[in-house]
């Protein structure tokens, strides 16, 4: 199997769980009320302020900090749908969840999380880049690049590189996923565009109450 999987159904994400699988790419639609009701925030310079929480099965996720919308609620309701089909894939009893609303580059370099696995979804803006294993030499990565950019380093066997879309949704393996280190799926946070913020959404599995 390759290290890099595309589905476009709730069927396809177990094969993240594949020894070999580092990224799975969920091509789906953003819910449709989300991306105006970011946009009007964004224009009216109301979109800065990042959330993050905890969610138990079934919960829903506190965004009142955010402007009341429909817009808020269907961001309310894509994240909980989210949080419960990855904590019921990982059989984890909490997801924590943060959104990042991001006017730079967070992560602008190619590199390997230590996590076990992470979800990632971009609601506005572009989505996160990512090297198949068949396109990146992993001798360069980190500090082994010399401080050269990624495309000078020897990180990079290609141009290749995997892009996402706003909606669609990422799994990537990490290093401290069990019996996978020395590997993980190699990505990085896209540019920025312009004044508009890019506004992401990620999960972690959480194995403790409260942790």
């Amino acid at each position: 199997m390759n290290d890099v999987v595309v589905c476009n159904d709730l069927a396809g994400l177990p094969a993240i769980l594949q020894p070999s699988v580092q990224l799975l790419h969920w091509q789906r639609p953003l819910p449709p009320a989300i991306a105006p009701y970011l946009a009007g925030l964004a224009a009216d310079g109301r979109l800065r302020l990042g959330l993050r929480g905890q969610l138990s099965p079934g919960e829903q996720p506190d965004l009142s900090a955010w402007p009341a919308a429909p817009g808020r609620d269907a961001a309310a309701a894509d994240l909980a749908l989210l949080a419960d089909l990855f904590g019921t894939l990982l059989g984890c009893p909490q997801v924590g969840w943060h959104i990042e609303v991001l006017q730079h580059a967070m992560c602008p370099r190619f590199h390997v999380d230590r996590t076990g696995i992470r979800l990632v979804c971009t609601w506005q803006g572009a989505g996160t880049e990512w090297l198949a294993e068949a396109d990146a030499d992993r001798r360069y990565l980190g500090a082994a690049s010399g401080g050269l950019p990624d495309v000078a380093s020897g990180l990079m066997r290609s141009q290749q590189v995997g892009r996402s879309v706003a909606g669609e949704v990422l799994l990537l393996k990490g290093s401290l996923w069990q019996g996978n280190a020395g590997r993980g799926a190699i990505h990085r946070s896209p540019a920025v565009d312009g004044d508009v913020p890019r506004v992401m959404l990620a999960l972690d599995a959480l194995w403790e109450q409260g942790g």
